[in-house]
C-alpha cells in the first residue's frame, strides 16, 4: 500500500507532558489554520488525568507553526479538558466545543465557547444539557454544521444509575445533539441507539461520527469491539436513524473513523483490522496501520486505499481533517514508540495530486 503525504508537524510528549492529540482545525479569516489539541500534564496519560485544551497556529499553510499556547485551563473542580471542535459561527465568531470531566462526581459533559477574535480569547464556556450526572463522550473534530444550518454534535453515553449510584460503563449508547439557533440552545433530539445485539458487546457503540452526503442523508460510524464500524443513518436531519448495522468495507479495532469532503473527494480515515494478528500485548492497542480511503461519488464507493502510517510497531488514531488549497492536513495520535498510541501527534500535508 502506497505512503502518502509529509509531516508538518510532531508534537511530542515530554515531563509534565505526557500525551498530545485529538486535535481539531480551523481556518480564520486572516488565512491562517488554527489547531487545538488536548494536551495533558502532570506524569500520567490516562484517560481522566489533568489535561487542557492548547493550541499551535500556521501562517504558510501548515508548513510552520508558533509556539503552543493555552486556550483554556482545566479548572480545580474539573479532572480534565479535552476533545475539542472548532466551529465557524453564523456570525464570525468561532466556536469552541469540547469534554470537562468533573473532579467530584462521575459527571462529563460538552461545553461551548465563542471567540470574537479569532482565537486570541473566548467567552465564558457553557454547559451543552442540563444532564449533571451521566457521563457522556464527546470525541473531537466531530461536531459538524449540517447545509440547513443545524449543528450536529454526536455523542455516547457510558452511564446509568444502577442501586441509586451512577457508575460509568465501557458499554455505550449512541446519542445526538443539536443546536437550530447556532450554538445558543442545544437538544438531544434522536432515541439513543445500541448495537442490535447488545449481550454480544461490551463496548456498544463508542465515538460516534456523522458525515453529510450531498443529497442531504446523515451517515453516522460507530467504533465498536466487533470488528467493523457500526453504521446508520438518517433522512431527517437526524431525528430519526436507521438500526446500526456493521458497515463490511469499514474493518475497524476499538477506534474511530472520520470521513470528510476535500476537494472533490471524500476520504475516510480510520485503521482497518490488518491481514496480520495483532498480539493482546500489543501496545498499539490494533490501532495500525492508519490509511485513507477516497471516495470519487461522495462515499458510496471507495476504490482507493493508502497508507497515512504503516509501521506496525506503532499505533495511530483519532484522526482530525481541514481543506487547504490543492492540498489537505490530517492531524492524528502517534505512539512513537511508546506504550500506547496515546502519546505523540503528528500533522500531515497531503497534496490532493496524491489520490488523484
Amino acid at each position: 500500500m502506497k505512503v502518502i503525504g509529509r509531516e508538518v508537524l510532531f508534537l511530542k510528549s515530554k515531563d509534565n507532558n505526557p500525551r498530545n492529540g485529538e486535535g481539531t482545525f480551523i481556518r480564520l479569516n486572516n488565512g491562517g489554520i488554527l489547531f487545538a489539541y488536548s494536551r495533558f500534564t502532570g506524569k500520567d496519560w490516562f484517560d481522566e488525568c489533568a489535561a487542557d485544551i492548547a493550541a499551535i497556529t500556521s501562517y504558510d499553510e501548515g508548513e510552520t507553526w508558533q509556539e503552543e499556547r493555552i486556550l483554556f485551563e482545566h479548572d480545580e473542580n474539573s479532572r480534565n479538558y479535552m476533545c475539542p471542535n472548532l466551529l465557524r459561527m453564523n456570525n464570525g465568531d468561532i466556536g469552541l466545543i469540547y469534554l470537562r470531566k468533573d473532579r467530584h462526581s462521575e459527571n462529563s459533559a460538552a461545553y461551548i465557547a465563542r471567540s470574537s477574535d479569532e482565537g486570541k480569547s473566548f467567552s465564558t464556556p457553557q454547559r451543552i444539557g442540563n444532564d449533571y450526572e451521566n457521563y457522556f463522550v464527546v470525541e473531537n473534530d466531530h461536531v459538524i454544521r449540517l447545509s440547513s444550518g443545524r449543528i450536529i454534535m454526536p455523542a455516547n453515553i457510558h452511564s446509568e444509575k444502577i442501586n441509586g449510584k451512577i457508575e460509568v460503563l465501557e458499554h455505550g449508547y449512541k446519542c445526538i445533539f443539536a443546536s437550530d439557533d447556532d450554538g445558543l440552545t442545544w437538544n438531544e433530539i434522536a432515541q439513543r441507539q445500541d448495537t442490535p445485539f447488545p449481550e454480544q458487546s461490551e463496548t456498544g457503540l463508542q465515538e460516534t461520527y456523522v458525515f453529510e452526503e450531498k443529497s442531504g442523508r446523515l451517515r453516522a460510524f460507530s467504533r465498536t469491539d466487533l470488528g467493523f464500524q457500526f453504521e446508520c443513518f438518517s433522512e431527517d436531519g437526524g431525528t430519526t436513524w436507521s438500526e446500526p448495522k456493521p458497515n463490511r468495507f469499514f474493518s475497524s479495532p476499538d477506534s474511530p473513523l472520520i470521513m470528510r469532503n476535500v476537494g472533490s473527494h471524500t476520504v475516510a480515515i480510520f485503521n482497518p483490522i490488518p491481514n496480520y494478528v495483532i498480539r493482546p500485548e500489543d501496545n498499539t492497542w490494533g490501532r495500525t496501520p492508519l490509511v485513507c480511503a477516497v471516495s470519487d461519488d461522495n462515499g458510496k464507493s471507495f476504490e482507493k486505499i493508502f497508507a497515512l502510517e504503516d509501521d506496525p510497531d506503532n499505533g495511530y488514531c483519532y484522526p482530525a481533517v481541514i481543506n487547504g488549497e490543492g492540498y489537505f492536513l490530517v492531524a492524528y495520535y502517534h505512539s512513537d514508540n511508546s506504550e500506547c498510541p496515546l502519546n505523540a501527534c503528528r500533522i500531515k500535508k497531503i497534496l490532493f495530486s496524491e489520490i488523484g
